[in-house]
């Protein structure tokens, strides 16, 4: 039930890792080794079925897990057992990983427990429960109420889940160094330094966690302020050694190691003072020379300590994901009764746009509480005479465009298909303004819309589309195009904006929103669907939580309080299997 966390490898000496951009600080790859958000699950029952004759059933609750490649349920962890109740509250709780951008799916079987026997088939079966991760998370106050099934003709009762995120230190510092008098090393100038930072490890050994800018030809640098969570700095052990090494920048990667010197954060968190002014020290150079004292002085500047929230504080504070679906529906798909057109409308398996739909909009719903998603289509013309649209209601409703959660969507898409006739050009502007006027009303951080749009990537006003995301970037939304069919992408990757920032007409965006991926990427040659399925909504999905983030930093905008905890009655007697 609990896994162990991944150990982290031990940072070698300095080496070709630090190119020429020492310091710009791209931490993804540091990052990746923190540890995903925890969440502790907690199970209650009402109203279990009674199985004993003299005495009431004796509970145990069983959760699986479901393998995203195989399909497989596997076993995760069991509860205690509970003696003579119906209405169990189970001490023992589930930790799992939870990422937004993945569906994982759950099941808990509840058995009445006869015997001391591990083997689940020894007991009476009671019912199971069927459900997602993200969708306890998305349920009011993050607590899922559901009626327990599986006994033909049988009222099973009803199980309470509640998911609380793990409180793992998310407590972020701001920090500034200067430094004084460092050894000079380059032959023509000063120096050029720098400084990493590394936690230690519980072997000795050190994990790099940050590393500085490079300031220019100078021996008495002042570096900027920079954020650092506390659990990449020291994993939440205030006493645990922080190593600070300062180097000089060389272009060719060979940097000239100046000194370094140890702290922690206890030490750092007193702020500027004399306690926090450290001598640099090169032990080969002291080692050699009788009379060396130091190579420099770093001072703390500042320390300042934030609390991070996360993605789950503002859905745990009522914060509702509008999801928004526009496909493409011009001449240049081919024929839908054809089989080489990607809307091909083949009635053993989906074709490539009702994957993506499903992939993604399968893990989306469980972030908004009606399940009602407007579904547009652009580039067809439409019944009765033929006028072209570049925003038309999937479901021929455009005053109520809403479907009934995904297979609504599909059922209004295959209606669709049927009744307009692919035309073109290919038009994404107006389904962005479209969300846009929708997000521009709501900027009060309580509702987020995200728009996925699903096209063969031949786009025609790709001017428009440039600025309409520009014009997005300052609003509560995000953009997920899924490129289907052999075509170039090019345009798509340049609206993704991960090299460079989208602009029109000089001006940049002023966030990221948008996140492209090619379909092609996730065909799995084996011809398993399920698992292309699951690998796209990762990728398509990943990038959410940090877009929603930096809109809310931006605006400075805090999540709601959640709502209370449920607090079940106690129950007393427990005893294990």
């Amino acid at each position: 039930m609990w896994a162990p966390e991944k150990p982290t490898a031990p940072t070698s000496k300095m080496d070709s890792r630090y190119t020429s951009n020492a310091g710009l600080g791209d931490l993804n790859q540091l990052s990746a080794a923190i540890p995903a958000t925890r969440v502790e699950v907690s199970v209650s029952c009402r109203n279990l079925l009674d199985r004993d004759t003299f005495s009431k059933s004796d509970p145990i609750c069983v959760l699986y897990v479901q393998g995203v490649g195989n399909k497989e349920w596997r076993e995760f962890g069991r509860t205690e057992v509970i003696d003579n109740t119906l209405n169990p509250d189970f001490v023992r709780k589930f930790i799992l990983d939870y990422f937004f951008e993945e569906r994982e799916n759950l099941r808990f079987d509840l058995y009445d427990v006869d015997s001391k026997s591990p083997n689940l088939s020894k007991h009476d079966f009671l019912g199971q429960v069927f459900c997602t991760l993200g969708e306890i998370v998305g349920s009011q106050g993050s607590r899922l109420e559901k009626s327990i099934v599986g006994i033909p003709g049988k009222k099973c009762g009803t199980i309470i889940l509640t998911a609380e995120e793990l409180n793992c230190c998310r407590d972020a510092v701001l920090m500034q160094f200067c430094a004084n008098k460092l050894d000079k090393k380059d032959f023509f100038g000063k120096s050029d330094p720098f400084l990493v930072f590394y936690r230690s490890n519980e072997d000795g050994s050190f994990t790099i966690c940050h590393k500085t800018e490079v300031v220019k030809n100078t021996l008495n640098p002042i570096w900027q302020a920079f954020k650092i969570s506390v659990r990449a700095l020291c994993n939440g052990d205030y006493d645990r050694t922080v190593k600070v090494e300062v180097y000089d920048w060389d272009r060719d990667g060979s940097h000239d190691f100046i000194g370094e010197f140890t702290t922690s954060y206890r030490e750092l968190s007193r702020g500027q003072s004399q306690f926090n002014i450290y001598e640099v020290i090169n032990p080969k150079k002291k080692g050699k020379k009788k009379k060396y004292t130091n190579s420099g002085t770093v001072t703390l500047l500042s320390f300042l300590v934030e609390t991070e929230v996360s993605f789950l504080d503002y859905i745990k504070g009522g914060t509702q994901i509008n999801f928004t679906v526009a496909i493409d529906f011009t001449a240049s798909n081919g024929n839908p009764t054809q089989p080489t057109s990607l809307h091909y409308m083949n009635p053993y398996q989906l074709n490539a746009y009702g994957m993506a739909l499903k992939a993604v909009g399968e893990i989306v719903q469980d972030y908004d509480s009606d399940k009602m998603f407007p579904a547009l289509g652009f580039g067809a013309k439409l019944p009765p005479d033929g006028r072209i649209s570049h925003e038309f209601a999937l479901n021929g409703n455009p005053r109520n465009p809403y479907c009934d959660g995904i297979e609504g969507v599909m059922e209004a898409y295959y209606k669709s298909l049927k009744s307009v006739q692919l035309y073109g050009p290919t038009n994404f502007a107006p389904v962005i303004n479209h969300v846009a006027r929708y997000a521009s009303s709501v900027k009060d951080g309580s509702q987020y819309f995200v728009l996925l749009i699903v096209t063969d990537g031949v786009i025609s006003d790709m001017a428009q589309t440039k600025e309409s995301i520009v014009n997005a970037s300052k609003l509560p939304m995000s953009i997920i195009i899924v490129g289907v069919g052999p075509a170039e992408f090019d345009a798509m990757v340049e609206l993704d904006g991960d090299d460079e920032r989208v602009s029109s007409r000089g001006k940049y965006a002023e966030r990221d929103i948008v996140q492209f991926v090619p379909f092609r990427d996730y065909i799995d040659r084996s011809g398993n669907h399920i698992l292309s399925m699951a690998r796209l909504a990762k990728d398509v999905l990943a990038e959410i939580p940090e877009q929603f983030l930096s809109y809310m930093r931006a605006r400075g905008i805090k999540p709601s309080p959640a709502p209370p905890p449920y607090t079940p009655p106690t129950h007393v007697l427990h005893t294990q299997i």
